[in-house]
């Protein structure tokens, strides 16, 4: 296991690397059918990592955000997902909070994550049964148990599905201490992992946007469902994370939603 953990951790850091290099030098900005933004530094970083990735574990699968795809050759069913800029927003705008993330799954379990966010020098790592880190010391979720005094870091993705997430929204914002949106899931889950925030609501999350972090918030103490509260596995893309004690609350917000 720590040789998958140690891994990650160096590609990580080689692309964490090379965003800091190029941060605020954005040369091309495409956008997808999605209307996401795509730049020519998610691609180089996504090569970093699964060149890194390649080598070291020839027989696993990889899937990235930005096209990088192969299925695994051996018996053991491993799977890497990388999202190699997460918060490409906020990247291309000069704002810090985006990076790295690179997780590991077989079938339904979550194994071994990393994220790297170069602006902040922050490195969190984790591998399922050895607890979550950040630059090597250990962390965990808060001990809020209350709504009224709950943060709660929220989607921030209004362009699609709209009128759900604000729906929730109306029946949040009164019920909890504040609302904020970071517009990257690298660091919504992270600053649930250390403690910063209570809660993460997404909605329309991909798996390379919080397979990393969500092996980082289980070892942080965290606990992470669907918006019905069942558990969650790497085929949902709307979750609810939370430092556990307020779960089930913010669970009665989705009352008659379908995720």
């Amino acid at each position: 296991m720590k040789e998958f953990l140690n891994v990650a951790i160096e590609a990580a850091r080689e692309a964490g690397g090379f965003l800091l290099e190029n941060f605020g030098q954005t040369k091309k900005i495409e956008r997808k059918v999605d209307q996401c933004l795509v730049t020519e530094i998610d691609r180089e970083s996504e090569r970093i990592i699964t060149k890194i990735l390649r080598s070291s574990f020839p027989n696993h699968g990889i899937v990235g955000e930005e096209g990088a795809s192969r299925e695994s050759s051996g018996e053991d069913g491993y799977l890497w997902v990388v999202d190699p800029l997460d918060g490409t927003h906020n990247f291309v705008k000069g704002i810090g909070m985006c990076g790295v993330s690179i997780g590991l799954i077989r079938g339904e379990e979550f194994i071994a994550g990393v994220i790297n966010l170069p602006s902040y020098g922050e490195l969190y790592w984790a591998e399922k049964g050895a607890g979550a880190f950040k630059n090597g010391e250990r962390i965990g979720v808060s001990a809020v148990n209350e709504l009224r005094d709950c943060t709660v870091s929220y989607d921030s993705g209004m362009r699609s599905g709209a009128d759900r997430k604000i729906d929730v929204l109306k029946k949040l914002a009164p019920e909890v201490l504040n609302v904020r949106m970071f517009g990257a899931s690298v660091r919504n889950l992270t600053y649930l992992a250390e403690g910063k925030v209570d809660a993460v609501i997404e909605f329309d999350d991909k798996i390379w946007d919080f397979t990393g972090g969500a092996v980082i918030v289980l070892e942080a103490g965290g606990r992470i469902t669907d918006h019905s509260g069942r558990p969650f596995s790497p085929q949902n893309n709307c979750y609810l994370a939370s430092n556990g004690p307020i779960h089930d609350s913010l669970l009665e917000m989705f009352s008659g939603l379908e995720c």
